[in-house]
């Protein structure tokens, strides 16, 4: 952490970058003339996204004055007393904790407020598109725009690049299919002749096919292996590749629940729709990759928390999670965390009843989901399960979530779409009849009862996925391939009057 202190009328102010050598020194003022103060910056100098300024321990507003524009930027609750600490700010798209607030070049302006619950959700960054210091992986980040700050980026331009030349691969190959096997071997040998590290799961290499095969062993001692849920790639994976359908996109997903390395998706599976390419020119495509000439899409994942209490009897230890319960205190609770690339899905389960579930936005309540369930799915989800409960298909580059009952008991609950962004938020009715179940891009399905929560907001975390050819194109072609959008036939002519 870089440091730069300004005497300024017997206050110390702190100017704090993360270690941005781009940021030069510029002229500080401090304005007292105002309510609350505020900071002024005049000169020639770069804006950082971890910039702050405290003075006597309270963040500071701040404004900014150059020859070519003026910005304004206070997306924090100010105290106007100097000596009273400033309370932390709970941002609802990082992990709920207090964080230190951030300034954000032309961010929306939030006045202070006295309620509490409203102030809560307040959101200091936008998550249309990743921070200037997102990376995907250890060397991947997307080629930043030359243009200004609010200029909205065409989706065809967003592009791969490369900090350093890539040299680790993670394969992943369907298992217990045969008709991967071929390919699968092609493949790594390919890879093996470009100098590249090549990760594979350790049940990969289990398959006899591999293992009885000698000619390949001489290519596969070579192999990094890893074992799901034990061991963390996260740091050591350059890119991925896929063979197979949307599942093995989705397992990759999950495979990284922070920064995931750019994703190519060969379509060698059932459906293939995430999956743009052909295996037939793989040689060329990942060269191509390889040399950081390729478009992305930013696939945005949902951060989703699950709660749930721990029903011991009282004073019982459970000696697992080290979690004690008693009769005098509050119910224990477990949080796990998921990072969701299609969707999730509150349902009934195995039950008879409707399932009756309270649906919050931002801590209000919105609506009572009374039906089979509710889907709560990303950009890239609404082309799954929810365009088959009637949700409108979105393009991935659009910012939102979509809000989809199935088979709701109601003629007027039509499915919505919410900014990204929002904390969304589903519990089990105090007068529902019974429990609910919730799985997680068709996984992790577990039982939801009366005290559990599941909280889901957009993930800071996308999947750059990596396109055949933009993401418009393929987004498209991926419609008509697939699902067959829009296909009939068409309308004849009338025969023209002799």
């Amino acid at each position: 952490m870089k440091k730069l202190d300004f005497p300024l009328n017997g206050r110390q102010v702190n100017y704090d970058v993360n270690g941005d050598p781009a940021v030069s020194c510029a002229v500080v003022l401090w304005h007292t003339e105002t309510n609350p103060p505020w900071i002024q910056m005049v000169g020639t100098y770069e804006t950082h996204p971890e910039m702050t300024f405290t003075i006597n321990n309270s963040l500071m507003p701040w404004r900014y004055n150059t020859a070519m524009e003026n910005c304004e930027a206070s997306d924090w609750t100010v105290n106007a007393d100097l000596n009273t600490k400033t309370r932390p700010y709970c941002c609802s798209a990082c992990d709920g904790g207090d964080k230190v607030l951030r300034c954000r070049t032309k961010a929306r302006s939030l006045s202070s407020s006295s309620d509490h619950s409203s102030a809560k959700f307040r959101r200091t960054q936008s998550l249309h598109g990743p921070s200037p210091v997102t990376t995907f992986g250890p060397k991947a980040f997307m080629l930043r725009s030359p243009k200004g700050v609010m200029y909205i980026q065409d989706p065809a331009s967003q592009r791969l690049t490369w900090s350093e030349p890539p040299k680790s691969v993670l394969v992943i190959k369907k298992i217990r299919d045969a008709s991967l096997l071929q390919p699968f071997k092609e493949l790594c040998i390919f890879l093996t002749q470009k100098s590249m590290i090549v990760y594979v799961e350790w049940k990969v290499l289990e398959d006899p096919a591999i293992a009885n095969d000698e000619s390949f062993t001489s290519i596969t001692k070579n192999f990094c292996t890893f074992r799901e849920d034990y061991d963390d790639i996260s740091s050591h994976v350059d890119f991925i590749i896929c063979l197979g359908g949307d599942g093995t996109l989705l397992y990759a997903s999950s495979l990284f629940q922070e920064s995931v390395p750019p994703v190519m998706a060969f379509h060698l599976g059932s459906l293939g729709f995430l999956t743009p390419f052909d295996f037939n020119t793989y040689q060329s495509q990942v060269t191509q990759v390889i040399e950081g000439n390729a478009a992305i899409v930013l696939r945005t994942r949902l951060k989703v928390k699950v709660v749930k209490e721990c029903r011991e009897k009282n004073g019982a230890v459970d000696e697992k999670s080290l979690t004690i319960t008693t009769g005098d205190t509050e119910p224990a609770r477990r949080t796990k965390q998921y990072q969701v690339l299609n969707e999730v899905v509150v349902d009934r389960g195995p039950s008879s009843y409707l399932s009756n579930v309270d649906l919050f936005l931002d801590g209000h309540l919105i609506t009572t989901v009374q039906g089979d369930g509710v889907i709560v799915s990303t950009p890239t989800g609404s082309t799954a399960y929810a365009v088959a409960a009637g949700a409108s298909m979105v393009h991935p580059n659009v910012p939102a979530t979509m809000i989809t009952p199935i088979c709701p008991h109601s003629l007027s609950f039509r499915p919505i779409i919410v900014p990204a962004g929002v904390e969304l938020k589903i519990m089990l009715c105090c007068d529902a009849r019974n429990t609910a179940w919730v799985s997680l891009d068709g996984r992790n399905r577990q039982e939801i009862s009366h005290g559990d929560s599941i909280t889901i907001t957009t993930s800071c975390f996308p999947v750059p996925s990596i396109c055949f050819r933009d993401p418009m194109n393929d987004w498209f072609e991926s419609l008509a391939e697939c699902l067959h959008w829009n296909v009939r036939k068409k309308q004849s002519h009338y025969e023209e009057d002799d």
